[in-house]
């Protein structure tokens, strides 16, 4: 049992510390998403499983407030309408349960955050490919191999267990969501 904790505490350790190594990526993807707010755009989520609700966390923490009480900003999670996804789902396929919404709600100078563990969930890919032909500037979030499309600023994490990419992708998010109450309060 203790090998067990030791271990993922260890391997936590190492993925937060190569995170550390990549901050600028963080300050870059914080600074794409507090330029389009400034401007009146939109910030665009997507996942599957434990990345849908870190969809559905980002775009709160954008909405109402991180650590700060300051203006509501634009943010939605592709997520949550089950009348929209049920509809895509039968009507097109899985595949373009979030480009369908990103092809009708998105516009040039929004931003789409792609979250996906492995890199390489259909759906998300999909998404991204949309919101580039849209003109959206886009953020990939991954684990240890990345997105396998290209992405405008991509944060990558050093690590192959989904739980560990995900607990350091919502890390990354509210280190994100400071950084944007701080600019626009």
């Amino acid at each position: 049992m203790k090998n067990l904790i030791a271990d993922y505490l260890d391997e936590h350790k190492i993925a937060l510390q190569k995170l550390m190594e990549n901050q600028s990526q963080i300050e870059k993807a914080a600074d794409l998403i507090i330029n389009a707010l400034k401007k009146g755009n939109k910030i665009i989520i997507c996942g599957n499983g434990g990345s849908a609700a870190d969809s559905q966390h980002f775009a709160a923490e954008i909405i109402v407030k991180f650590s700060k009480v300051r203006k509501a900003l634009p943010a939605l999670a592709l997520t949550v309408d089950s009348s929209v996804l049920t509809a895509i789902g039968n009507d097109f396929g899985i595949e373009d349960l979030f480009a369908r919404q990103v092809e009708g709600l998105g516009a040039p100078g929004d931003i789409l955050v792609a979250i996906s563990t492995s890199g390489k969930s259909p759906n998300v890919i999909k998404a991204i490919k949309q919101a580039q032909e849209k003109g959206l500037f886009i953020l990939g979030m991954a684990g240890k191999n990345g997105m396998v499309v290209p992405c405008d600023c991509q944060i990558k994490i050093e690590s192959t267990r989904t739980s560990i990419i995900q607990e350091m992708h919502i890390t990354v998010i509210h280190m994100i969501c400071q950084m944007i109450d701080e600019a626009v309060c």
